[in-house]
């Protein structure tokens, strides 16, 4: 049936009635918690991880990831991506490289990824194998022999048909010392049990498994089994589920924080692309997991909270993207379809295309509003929002949704 949207109090009354936030102090890995506990006083802090306010850097991620796993309580302080806006100037006082991500350790800044782990294993004990551990480093060194594969694959543009069938053997000859090494294990992960090492590996190859798929039309995930297994490994993890990302985010943030992802126009690629662009999204390669009853509520519920940022920096006029926007979570709530105003097609599409995954949402949330704003925007037209930068994503400056 063709329906008037919720107003904005129905809504908010739905989200309230259907989603429980689970605490973000003492409860699951989330990306908005700016302190974390895990039962303990916080007086027992002694970390401040700084990372970037849109969970987009890999090396953030690796340190996030370790702190949750090792449930050691820490302070995190959001920091500006160059890609995305001017860094604070409080933050280049007091790193004064402006490197991302820094941790604050007994008052002692540390900044590179190794060195932070090195130096919290040394307070804190390791996750099962230490950095240094004889087993790790040659594993560590596997990764570094993977990603310079990756980037020389999808950051360099090919000269010939030729350079681009170089490079892809080239980094399928690197995954395939990957998956030897996966296959030496009697279980999932890179040794006998989740440890530092499945940590190492998992920013860099979650951003291969999303711009691969994308750029080169090649799905890491589905085409290598113990990659595949491995997968499947870290999203039965908690703690790896509230800091992963998915294939739009990536695809979108990696290209001015690389230099550039460069297409290759295999027949693959364009059906990959459009897919991760315009849906369907669901059975996507990003996430395998069971889909969270509450993920429709979740969307509901986030994007309630922000509406009025949202609608504020929409390009289009704010009375038509309050009224499309709430078409759109009326049609993901209740099933009933709201026929939005002339034009709100690009809007609803600007919203689509900027929803980050996990800043904003969960995986399963955020495909259950795009798949809402996509149907709602086709209802009334194909025209697509500003697309989004290549360049840089000053588009996402988080100043822009600061309260005012």
């Amino acid at each position: 049936m063709t329906t008037t949207p919720l107003s904005w109090q129905e809504l908010a009354d739905l989200a309230n009635a259907r989603f429980m936030p689970s605490d973000p102090i003492n409860g699951a890995t989330n990306a908005q918690a700016r302190l974390r506990l895990f039962g303990h006083s916080e007086t027992d802090v002694r970390v401040t991880l700084y990372r970037d306010n849109h969970a987009w850097c890999p090396y953030c991620q690796k340190i996030w990831l370790w702190l949750e796993e090792k449930q050691i309580p820490y302070r995190i302080e959001k920091v500006t991506m160059f890609c995305y806006g001017e860094k604070e100037s409080w933050y280049k006082r007091k790193v004064p490289s402006g490197m991302l991500p820094a941790i604050e350790l007994d008052g002692r800044i540390i900044t590179e990824s190794d060195d932070i782990l090195i130096a919290l294993e040394k307070a804190f004990g390791i996750l099962v194998y230490g950095m240094t551990d004889p087993v790790v480093i040659p594993l560590r060194q596997l990764e570094r022999l993977l990603f310079r594969a990756w980037c020389n694959w999808l950051c360099r543009p090919a000269n010939s048909a030729r350079d681009e069938q170089y490079n892809r053997s080239q980094f399928v000859s690197v995954v395939e010392m990957v998956e030897k090494a996966l296959a030496s294990t009697p279980g999932a992960y890179f040794l006998d049990e989740f440890s530092t090492a499945d940590i190492i590996f998992t920013p860099y190859v979650e951003r291969m498994n999303a711009s691969l798929y994308y750029y080169k039309g090649y799905s890491l995930r589905e085409e290598n089994p113990r990659l595949s297994a491995w997968f499947d490994a870290l999203e039965s993890r908690e703690t790896y589920r509230g800091t992963q990302s998915d294939f739009h985010t990536h695809a979108h943030d990696l290209p001015p924080q690389m230099g550039g992802c460069w297409e290759n126009g295999e027949p693959q690629m364009p059906i990959n692309k459009a897919r991760v662009d315009n849906g369907p999204w669901e059975g996507l390669p990003d996430a395998t997991f069971a889909e969270p009853a509450d993920a429709r509520a979740e969307a509901l519920y986030r994007t309630v909270k922000h509406h009025a940022n949202l609608i504020r920096v929409n390009p289009a006029h704010d009375d038509l993207v309050d009224e499309a926007l709430r078409c759109a979570l009326t049609l993901m709530t209740t099933g009933d379809v709201c026929v939005p105003p002339p034009g709100a097609d690009a809007a609803l599409r600007y919203i689509r295309d900027r929803i980050n995954v996990p800043r904003d949402m969960s995986i399963y949330a955020a495909k259950r509003l795009r798949a809402s704003l996509e149907a709602t925007a086709a209802l009334v037209g194909d025209a697509q929002g500003t697309p989004i930068p290549f360049n840089h994503r000053r588009d996402q400056n988080p100043i822009e949704f600061a309260s005012k």
